[in-house]
């Protein structure tokens, strides 16, 4: 009787310390899992970060050349107002005077389509 005690003794040793290295094989699991995790999370910063920087890299090579258009659209514009003014101001006077002859001066006339029927 006391070695089947004694055998039922060393079963649950065994079946404790089965559980204790299951517990301890989870735990060892689960703190692999969370570093893991956290070397994909620094990884996937770091490789975010990478591309940002490359995206505004090529964000400023273009917004730079569309400054230098900007700047330059700019001026073609100011240029054409300051030539559109000019005209207008050298023009003005005799278009004036045309408009008010062409509306004042009114000479009476009959259309060359009018038919005149006796």
């Amino acid at each position: 009787m006391t070695s089947q005690s004694q055998g039922i003794q060393q079963l649950l040793q065994a079946e404790k310390r089965a559980k204790d290295k299951l517990e301890e094989a989870k735990k060892r699991k689960e703190k692999r899992l969370k570093q893991a995790k956290e070397e994909a999370i620094a990884e996937i910063d770091h490789y975010r970060l990478q591309r940002e920087k490359e995206f505004r890299n090529k964000q400023t090579n273009v917004m730079g050349s569309q400054g230098n258009l900007s700047a330059k659209i700019e001026e073609q514009t100011k240029e054409t107002v300051r030539n559109l003014t000019s005209s207008y101001h050298k023009n003005m006077e005799s278009m004036m005077k045309k408009l008010l002859s062409t509306i004042c001066d009114i000479n009476p006339e009959v259309h060359p389509n009018f038919r005149h029927t006796v």
